[in-house]
């Protein structure tokens, strides 16, 4: 038997990240995942990205790894929202001197650089590719049992497998969750006109479809959100008629463009669940909670779970506690429940109110997109919510060493 201070099962982005939070700060940590390691680091680009918040883009700081990701990001110094194409956007944009509001970087590299920054961390053994076969968690410790025989043991075991997490299912824990009937089209392409570090993001009663500065210049990231009955039609589409339609729903902001990547999709959809702990357990990302894109607030989610775990483990090793103690779980689920349950909560209903069809409706939001843009205070804590910032931040998101 293999004994280590922590479990994770899954070593996504999220997974990973905690792994090497906590090995960072003195715990053996073990990782395991089914996925083959090369499997999820080809360097062809599928046009998968994702916005790091300027207080997760800290704790990748602190962690060693941002200034690996920093000549591949492109920081998002204005956002620029828009019910439709009307002409007056509401715009949250950065002083000169203030962090951006997030960094845009390709799932490919952050994935490579978090792998690459884990091999270098002695004290963090990965299994991969390998199932669970058998896992245990009674009041002396968790044991996992691999298919290859190998028995592993923690105090504490942590989900970090996504929203289909098996070892959730196993553990009992309560899941609301419903569909959208949406499906988001992810792509990226270059255009004619430098986006200028301004991320677009437009509502359509259909959904929102939003252009994400990529690479510094001419490159920018897509998520376009259709009805679920229209994706197979928008995915057959050829380049050229695909190309026509980015233009159209942008309305020419970003001028002509060409495609940089492949098109890819995939269905939209709601989940929460009841609790994020369990004995000798904790749910990490989207284990715990899934949400509609229509912040880019899902990853950085997952980064604030992991970022408070870690404060919570390693003060606890610090003391002396088993680090499954039903007081530092209970911790680590009053820090992070109400936070999470907000955002979701905002995320559907602003997924509802700009899905509502109709001239009224469009009055009704253009009125508040217009109140916003007023109201400096209102304005401000909406910067402060896309930077991550809000709430009793974690010391890593701060930028400081747990």
């Amino acid at each position: 038997m293999e004994r280590y201070d922590v479990i994770i099962l899954g070593s996504g982005l999220v997974g990973l990240t905690l792994a090497i939070a906590l090995e960072t700060s003195g715990l053996r940590v073990a990782a395991i995942d089914a996925m083959p390691p090369e499997a999820a680091l080809g360097d062809g680009f599928d046009g998968r990205a994702s916005a790091v918040a300027s207080a997760s883009w800290r704790m990748l700081e602190v962690l060693g790894v941002a200034e690996t990701l920093r000549p591949h990001g492109c920081a998002i110094h204005r956002i620029e929202v828009r019910d439709g194409l009307q002409r007056n956007a509401l715009d949250f944009t950065t002083a000169p001197h203030d962090d951006p509001l997030g960094t845009m970087v390709e799932n490919r590299i952050l994935r490579r650089t978090l792998h690459d920054r884990a091999q270098a961390c002695a004290g963090l053994t990965r299994f991969a590719p390998v199932r669970v076969i058998d896992q245990t968690r009674d009041d002396t410790g968790a044991t996992v049992t691999l298919d290859t025989g190998q028995v592993l043991a923690a105090p504490l075991l942590v989900v970090a497998e996504g929203r289909n997490s098996a070892s959730r299912a196993k553990a009992g824990i309560r899941v609301a969750q419903w569909k959208y009937d949406h499906t988001a089209i992810i792509s990226a392409f270059d255009h004619s006109r430098p986006h200028d570090n301004i991320a677009h993001e437009i509502f359509y009663p259909a959904g929102p479809f939003a252009l994400l500065p990529l690479q510094p210049g001419t490159r920018s990231a897509l998520v376009w959100t259709v009805a679920a009955k229209d994706a197979p039609g928008v995915l057959a589409l050829s380049d050229r008629a695909f190309l026509h339609e980015i233009e159209k729903k942008s309305g020419g902001l970003l001028g002509t463009a060409s495609m940089a990547a492949p098109r890819s999709s995939y269905p939209l959809g709601f989940h929460h669940t009841a609790t994020i702990t369990a004995k000798r357990l904790a749910l990490v990302g989207d284990a715990g909670h899934g949400i509609h894109p229509i912040a880019g607030q899902g990853l950085n989610l997952g980064f604030r779970d992991a970022a408070a775990l870690a404060e919570v483990l390693v003060d606890g090793a610090r003391t002396g506690l088993d680090l499954g103690d039903s007081q530092l779980l209970a911790r680590y689920e009053n820090w992070r429940s109400i936070d999470a349950l907000s955002v979701a909560v905002a995320t559907d209903t602003l997924t509802r109110l700009f899905g509502l069809p109709g001239r009224p409706a469009s009055a009704v939001r253009r009125f508040g997109l217009g109140a916003v843009q007023k109201i400096a205070p209102l304005k401000q804590f909406f910067m402060s919510e896309a930077r991550g910032e809000t709430g009793a931040l974690p010391r890593l998101l701060q930028g400081a060493a747990v």
